[in-house]
């Protein structure tokens, strides 16, 4: 039976990263895949710096297109940056939930994808998807919600093998993302790591800018088993049920 599953990310790129090969996969068994995306990711930290929102945007177009996405839908909330001060993050919760309702009830939505509370990494945008994602799926009555997250377990084995290569301070992670204990799905995604990579590298924008090497860059120079294996997962908190209605 087809199902029609929302996943609802802050920027262009998020959806690549954490629920691409989920997207994929539900579309090629398939299942009617939506991408809403609240902003175009303009404060993000980029050396293309021209228009940084409308290529973005396009940028995500083509991701989705990638992963075979059957609706592209912009919320069109500025991006707020990492400050935090403005933007989506600000936003009326209760007005950009009842935006989200709506167009679950036009999809007869049977998942929405949010974040987990920590909006994973404790961006401000990824915080708000996490209250905005919960308060719409309320309203509309979707009877699954569940949260796009990390395994924190796995996260903080991965980044300490990484500081054998290059030193970083691993404080800001312990509390990142979701504990093992609390995840509820473990989604494989390996058979479609190839479609994840090249909806990854449609954000090319994000490859680029700052002092340091781009976490989108380094995971894309990873040879085909590696990355498989590093991005072979995807997981996921369900919070809740709904009646269904």
């Amino acid at each position: 039976m087809s199902r029609t599953c929302v996943f609802f990310h802050a920027h262009p790129d998020d959806e690549a990263l954490l629920t691409g090969g989920t997207m994929a996969r539900l579309a090629r068994e398939g299942h009617r895949v939506v991408l809403v995306v609240a902003t175009a990711g303009e404060q993000g930290l980029s050396a293309h710096r021209t228009d940084l929102g409308t290529v973005r945007t396009r940028e995500a177009h083509a991701s989705a297109r990638v992963l075979g996405c059957a609706r592209v839908e912009f919320l069109g909330y500025p991006d707020s940056g990492l400050d935090g001060r403005q933007g989506f993050a600000r936003a009326d919760v209760g007005e950009a939930a009842e935006r989200l309702a709506e167009l679950l009830h036009e999809e007869h939505a049977d998942l929405l994808t949010a974040y987990d509370p920590h909006g994973g990494y404790g961006h401000p945008d990824h915080v708000q998807v996490h209250r905005v994602g919960a308060l719409a799926a309320e309203l509309a009555g979707t009877p699954r919600v569940w949260e796009a997250t990390v395994d924190r377990t796995w996260l903080l084995r991965g980044l300490r093998l990484a500081r054998l290569v290059r030193r970083f301070d691993l404080a800001p992670f312990e509390h990142a993302y979701t504990s093992r204990a609390e995840i509820t799905h473990s989604v494989d995604v390996r058979r479609y790591a190839d479609v994840k990579r090249a909806a990854m590298a449609a954000h090319a924008t994000q490859t680029t800018g700052g002092e340091s090497t781009r976490t989108l860059a380094a995971l894309l120079t990873l040879p085909p088993p590696l990355f498989k294996v590093v991005l072979g997962t995807e997981w996921y908190v369900e919070r809740k049920r709904l009646r269904a209605r």
